[in-house]
């Protein structure tokens, strides 16, 4: 047994409901070389943190009744996507046949052999680990960090907008991950007030692999998920450049599209976010303070050895009527503008009510900027490397 066991990863497994013989298939069960059991509860309304966790590997729900406890199974999926193993006493043909439609690995009926229990948890533990290997082979996401040197500029509106037409619009698999950690607003934007933020996550124990990070999202109505900043300002410390790092490449396994929104800061979470990005949008208005701010920030990039050719400026607010031009912009800058998104009065509007306006608003000018720059950023968007990009122009005057 021994050698056996120093082959397989114990699996970690929770415990919910109660039946007839639970207890002592309990205590079999924690005394099992090959499993670790985290914990359990009668009810699962008791066990909702626990569940959270994204660490599990098996559910164990056991249940007194004849038929299958649907109610009690999603309110369990509503907390982790870990395979569910139904636990039952006696005989029951109509929960096996129950069991078959549902969302269910497997059904062991007491009394039952402990190593029978424990093969299903592992086969159930098995297949979801191949799940999550054959859907990392099939995706790398792309990184893309929306950068402003200035507050102001609307950074964090292009950000959402942004990742709200990748979900909504191309049907990607996209994740908003709000890096503003002092005082991020991607949440407020899109109308969301979330129950769990990147500082849950990163202060929950266990360790970080695609269901744990999925347990911690919340997901918009359009289909894009997203990692809200911390609440509290002093909460931002605890999102360091390692556990960031470690997010990031996760969060690449899970999906197409990575939005980063981030502060006007060269900081660690910064730094370690420019490590893996493969489009930065540098987000500058028609002002002199931004430009000279921009100026700064390329020197700095260079400094840092990003390449240049993932550099894309995109000029916001682009059809104002404040004495600079594009080209003066470029002028000033020494490089082209790449993306043009004009100011309309439907994106304040969108913002006081919650509601981005590529998704408010489709028709809009300024929805179909963002529009064409999600098309893209997509993984599969064919990009010149040897000469600046065609320029997306939809402003006015």
């Amino acid at each position: 047994m021994s050698n056996e066991t120093s082959t397989h990863e114990r699996v970690r497994i929770y415990i919910t409901g109660d039946c007839e013989g639970l207890g002592k298939l309990s205590e079999n069960l924690t005394a099992h070389a090959e499993l670790d059991l985290i914990g359990g509860a009668e009810h699962v309304a008791q066990a909702t943190a626990a569940l959270a966790g994204g660490h599990l590997d098996c559910v164990l729900h056991a249940t007194r009744s004849r038929e299958l406890p649907a109610a009690e199974i999603a309110a369990i999926r509503e907390h982790t996507r870990a395979p569910i193993i139904v636990i039952a006493a006696g005989e029951s043909a109509s929960l096996l046949e129950d069991a078959l439609e549902a969302d269910v690995a497997d059904v062991m009926l007491l009394p039952q052999l402990t190593e029978n229990v424990v093969f299903a948890i592992r086969k159930a533990a098995h297949a979801k680990r191949q799940v999550a290997v054959v859907g990392s082979k099939q995706r790398q996401g792309r990184i893309v960090t929306v950068f402003s040197p200035k507050g102001g500029t609307g950074k964090t509106v292009m950000a959402a907008n942004l990742a709200a037409a990748v979900a909504k619009y191309e049907a990607k698999r996209a994740l908003l991950l709000d890096l503003d950690l002092q005082f991020g607003d991607a949440a407020i934007v899109l109308g969301i007030e979330p129950e769990k933020t990147i500082y849950d996550l990163v202060v929950a124990p266990g360790e970080l692999d695609v269901e744990k990070l999925a347990g911690y999202i919340t997901r918009h109505p359009c289909g894009l998920d997203i990692l809200p900043a911390p609440l509290r300002p002093e909460d931002a410390e605890l999102v360091t450049e390692s556990k960031l790092g470690l997010l990031l490449d996760v969060a690449k396994e899970a999906y197409d599209v990575i939005v980063v929104d981030t502060s006007p800061f060269f900081h660690g979470p910064m730094l370690a976010t420019l490590d893996r990005t493969d489009d930065l949008l540098m987000v500058c208005g028609l002002d002199v303070p931004t430009l000279k701010n921009v100026r700064l920030s390329l020197q700095t990039l260079e400094l840092l050895s990003f390449p240049s050719h993932r550099i894309r400026f995109v000029l916001n607010r682009a059809n104002s009527k404040v004495g600079l031009k594009r080209k003066e912009v470029e002028a000033a800058l020494k490089m082209k503008v790449d993306i043009e998104v004009p100011s309309e009065r439907t994106v304040p509007l969108s913002v006081n009510r919650g509601n981005p306006a590529v998704l408010q608003d489709p028709s809009a000018d300024f929805s179909k900027a963002v529009r064409e720059l999600a098309k893209s950023v997509l993984p599969t968007a064919q990009r010149a490397t040897s000469q600046r990009r065609k320029v997306l122009s939809f402003a006015k005057g």
